[in-house]
């Protein structure tokens, strides 16, 4: 397909496509006049992932170029160019805390995961954003003073689990290893808000259950 055609069944102006491939978010396509290129199925997937990552998930250039440097590294399994990709994507703020704080939270991170045996996790917590961003999680929490031991944080530990069975399940209905890399990436970015719009939705029901206004009860109550 020509420019033109890519842009209309992505629905990215060609401008915003040019800016891509200058970037090098978008692999150029096949030259055929010194000024015409053709375009394949794999650069509308490229580019709505491109799309998902800036626009819907507000990631930087820079970063969405990490991330889809990781998806060509041919030289990592399967396993570790997921965990590459998903790791390039924003995770939050740095730990900011004091020394102290920040070493206990670190232990309390710690303590839960080898209760739930979760030992990659443990393995690669130097390395993982992910882990930093939870260590300042729960430093923030203990610093203002409200619940985050162990026991606390392990509820949503075993819903995290839950989330990420469905997660990859999703994944998984990509045949191809590159497809299952992108779906990974794009997924991880558009359903954060779907889990943070449905928890809050969650909260409203649960509330209204436990302390929204009863009807009138009935004589002699």
């Amino acid at each position: 397909m020509r420019l033109a055609e890519l842009s209309r069944r992505s629905g990215v102006p060609t401008a915003t496509i040019k800016y891509y491939l200058r970037e090098g978010l978008l692999p150029p396509g096949r030259r055929v006049t010194a000024t015409q290129a053709e375009y394949d199925d794999a650069h509308l997937r490229r580019l709505r992932l491109v799309r998902a990552l800036i626009q819907v998930g507000r990631v930087p250039i820079a970063s969405a170029r990490e991330v889809l440097t990781a998806l060509e590294d041919e030289s990592l399994d399967h396993n570790s160019r997921l965990g590459t990709a998903v790791w390039a994507l924003p995770h939050g703020p740095e730990p900011t805390e004091d020394e102290v704080l920040r070493e206990r939270a670190g232990r309390t991170v710690d303590a839960l995961l080898d209760r739930l045996g979760w030992g990659s996790a443990q393995e690669y917590a130097a390395e993982s954003p992910a882990y930093r961003m939870l260590v300042t999680a729960v430093a923030a929490l203990a610093r203002l003073g409200y619940p985050c031991t162990v026991e606390d944080l392990a509820p949503y530990a075993h819903a995290g689990h839950q989330l990420a069975v469905s997660d990859l399940d999703l994944i998984e209905r990509y045949e191809s290893a590159d497809e299952q890399l992108e779906a990974a990436v794009a997924l991880t970015v558009l359903y954060e808000p779907v889990l943070l719009a449905l928890r809050r939705i969650a909260q409203a029901e649960e509330s209204h259950r436990r302390y929204g206004q009863r009807g009138p009860g009935k004589c002699g109550e």
